[in-house]
Parts: C-alpha cells; sequence; structure tokens
C-alpha cells in the first residue's frame, strides 16, 4: 500500500534503505545473476558496477562443491561483501530440485558462509517458455523449508500460488516480470501488484526485466527488489548497464517511498489563482 505520510516517508528517505530476508540484512535491493557473461571480469566489473549484495549462481554450472578453487567466478568474487544465492536452474521435478539444494549448501560452507541456508528454489520442465512448474515449487518449497532451508521460490505471478508459498514457510517470493532473458518487461502487471498487496514477506522481482526503466516500474509499485541477469550480461556494455540499473532501481524505491500524486482526468494549474494581476 502507498504511504502518504510526508514526514514519516522524509525520514526513510534519507536513512539508509535496507531490506530484510529472513535474519539477513542486505543494503543493494538490486540483485545479480552470473550467467550469460562473456567472460569473468566482465561479470566481476559488471557486480561491482551494480553494488549488488545478493549474487546468483546456478548449482549445476558448479557442478560439485569440489570444483571450488579451480578459478571459476565463485572462487575470485569477495564472499566477505557479497551474499551467495545458489540456484536450482535447470531442476524439471521437484525431487532434483531437492538434491541440487543440498549442494547449494555445501557450497555456501565451502565459501564460509556457513550460516548460509538461502537456496533460490527454480523447477521448470518447460524448455519452449521456461515457465516455472508450480506444483514442483510448493512440494520442493515445503520439504526444503521443513530442512531448515531459506526459500526464495521463482514462480509464475500467481497471487494464490504465492500465498500458498509463503503460508508454508517461504521467507520471499519471486514472480517473473515475463520469460527468462525475454527482456519483454513486466507483462503481468496486476497479478504482480496483488502479490505485493498481500504478502508479508519480500517480493523480489525475477526474470523478464530489459531495461532500467522497467527495474525503475517494478520498484515503483512496491516491490522489495530486484533480480537481473542477461539485461546486464547481454547489453553492449554491462558495466553501463549494472550501473543504469542500480540507479533505476534506487530511484524508483524514493519514489515508492515518497508517494506519487493522483492523477486528473482534466488540468490543473500549478500556481494559485489568488494574487493574478488583471490587465486593464
Amino acid at each position: 500500500m502507498m504511504e502518504n505520510n510526508y514526514m514519516k516517508n522524509e525520514s526513510k528517505i534519507t536513512k539508509q534503505d535496507n531490506f530484510q530476508i529472513a535474519d539477513q540484512i542486505f543494503q543493494s535491493r538490486l540483485m545479480l545473476g552470473t550467467g550469460r557473461y562473456k567472460n569473468t571480469q566482465e561479470a566481476i566489473s559488471s557486480i561491482k558496477a551494480s553494488k549488488a549484495s545478493i549474487i546468483t549462481v546456478a548449482i549445476r554450472r558448479m557442478q560439485n562443491s569440489k570444483n571450488i578453487g579451480k578459478s571459476s567466478l565463485i572462487d575470485v568474487l569477495n564472499w566477505q561483501k557479497l551474499w551467495l544465492l545458489p540456484n536450482t536452474a535447470g531442476c524439471e521435478t521437484a525431487d532434483e530440485a531437492i538434491r541440487i539444494a543440498s549442494l547449494g549448501m555445501e557450497i555456501n560452507k565451502k565459501i564460509g558462509q556457513t550460516n548460509n541456508k538461502f537456496i533460490k528454489l527454480e523447477v521448470i520442465s518447460d524448455s519452449n517458455y521456461l515457465l516455472p512448474d508450480p506444483l514442483g515449487t510448493l512440494k520442493a518449497a515445503e520439504y526444503l523449508i521443513n530442512k531448515g532451508f531459506i526459500v526464495l521460490p521463482y514462480i509464475y505471478p500467481d497471487p494464490i500460488l504465492a500465498k500458498q508459498l509463503e503460508d508454508v514457510g517461504c521467507h520471499a517470493i519471486m514472480p517473473l516480470g515475463s520469460p527468462i532473458g525475454s527482456g519483454q518487461g513486466i507483462k503481468n502487471l496486476h497479478n504482480i501488484q496483488i502479490i505485493i498487496e498481500n504478502a508479508k514477506v519480500p517480493i523480489i522481482i525475477d526474470a523478464g526485466i530489459g531495461k532500467a526503466s522497467e527495474a525503475n516500474h517494478a520498484m515503483e509499485i512496491g516491490a522489495t527488489a530486484i533480480l537481473i541477469n542477461t539485461a546486464i550480461a547481454k547489453s553492449s556494455d554491462p558495466n553501463i548497464m549494472a550501473e543504469s540499473m542500480k540507479l533505476g532501481v534506487i530511484s524508483g524505491r524514493k519514489c515508492y517511498l515518497a508517494g506519487t500524486m493522483q492523477k486528473n482526468s482534466h488540468g490543473k494549474a500549478s500556481s494559485p489563482n489568488e494574487g493574478i494581476l488583471k490587465v486593464i
């Protein structure tokens, strides 16, 4: 819900605007993926330009925790300043996602984040549009939560499913704006607004954002954070695009906190009628 108390909002805007998932507090509301970059150096410099706090990495790309220390991206990032969000990308069933998630926790321990139980849950059996499986996601989420994981499920923006996942104990919900890597922006705006309105946990828009204006819009409607990968990695200049997305997220968040004016069907003069000089 939009906030209207100016003094309350002013204090929110001037102080550091962190957000929280479970017991972890993060400074940046822009989260980054690590796939599709031309090379490791380009990924590192983009992450630096974005000022992101949370970085997600597909567990399958890491193959197994024994590969840690063999010149991969995960070896060269500073995990004292960044938070790793392992994800189950590539898993087609709930059982497969559950097995991969367990490996993710082991990787967290390998990089020194022994208290990190976060997992981005993806269960995708649709190879064409890459839409997540709602039943498989719910099944895997329940199991992983019972095993102590902090589960962030990636879902189609279905308000009922989002509430069910929250009710079983998910600490954040990640509805897609449009299909993964499509750059179509937010195609399910109304559903996402309903999810945000009903949620008591962070709502992170994940997938489909192609431009900084789209990231800005997502934050303006009250999203907690944005996760972006392809829009940065496949741009002509990922460093500049990463900074652009950072600024778009910051601007959209401040707009949301400030509270926007009401739309009017007619124009309204910004200057008062009183005191206008009459021409004789």
